[in-house]
């Protein structure tokens, strides 16, 4: 039979793009699948600034177990969370939130290296794909290695540096590979070419198109905190426009195209 985690492993396998929407909570996650993701992710920093928190570990464990629970409940569509470092380097510990997210519904997770020795990080990967296989969950386990994003290194290192640790999370049991920050097509076809892994790209301005990522190797696509700063951003303006005087123009504008979410979730 297959599972959701299954069906989550093959969208990985091209030959199209999986262009992945990143939700902070059931509501954004529910109109994700409803405007036709075929998966949804959570963002780190979206979860915790949502929770009043910062990006960067700071959020409670609890709060992004919950977050997951609550996307879950109201999608059918695959669920990837973003479990930054996994909160604590204690490899006991990290089994333990590792089931806590598989079951609150997650087949998926994004889990980064940040800073950290990539050997720590990569015994790290081991430790989830035991506790996944625990739990009875092929989880997809989406590498992150931050090199270009936390500028570790630079040119042809960073391309070396990031295709050795890409090899060592794959032996370690990751799925697939997160490199946040390139956007040039050279350097994308580059690491597509050099990791065995699906590609993931974190999507920003100056991207490629889905359709052109597709014919460099990318596999996966993530929005990133794009989402949330769309939404919280159309907020801010309206609001800013409604304090000033009491117009509400704004707010009718933003949101005319939302559906009935009490129709939706009830």
């Amino acid at each position: 039979m297959t599972t959701t985690a299954d069906r989550f492993h093959a969208l990985h396998a091209g030959p199209d793009v999986l262009v992945l929407p990143n939700a902070w909570d059931a509501a954004s996650a529910a109109l994700m699948e409803d405007a036709g993701a075929k998966a949804v992710a959570t963002s780190s920093a979206a979860v915790a600034w949502a929770r009043g928190y910062a990006d960067g570990d700071a959020v409670p464990v609890a709060a992004v177990v919950d977050t997951v629970a609550g996307i879950a409940r109201v999608v059918s569509v695959p669920v990837t969370a973003d479990i930054e470092g996994g909160y604590t380097d204690d490899l006991p510990t990290l089994a333990e939130t590792v089931r806590a997210v598989v079951g609150a519904g997650a087949v998926g997770i994004n889990f980064e290296d940040g800073r950290r020795d990539p050997d720590l990080h990569a015994r790290k990967i081991e430790t989830v794909r035991a506790a996944a296989g625990q739990a009875g969950v092929n989880l997809f386990i989406n590498a992150r290695t931050d090199v270009y994003l936390a500028g570790l290194a630079q040119g042809e290192a960073a391309l070396a540096e990031t295709l050795r640790r890409a090899a060592l999370y794959a032996q370690a049991g990751a799925s697939g590979i997160f490199v946040p920050l390139p956007i040039e097509e050279d350097l994308l076809a580059q690491l597509a070419a050099g990791i065995a892994l699906p590609l993931n790209a974190m999507g920003r301005p100056g991207m490629p198109s889905a359709q052109r990522l597709a014919q460099l190797g990318v596999r996966r696509l993530s929005s990133a905190t794009g989402p949330f700063n769309a939404a919280y951003g159309a907020m801010l303006t309206g609001t800013r426009a409604y304090l000033a005087d009491g117009d509400t123009a704004g707010y009718a504008a933003f949101g005319k195209d939302l559906p009935n979410l009490n129709a939706r979730f009830g």
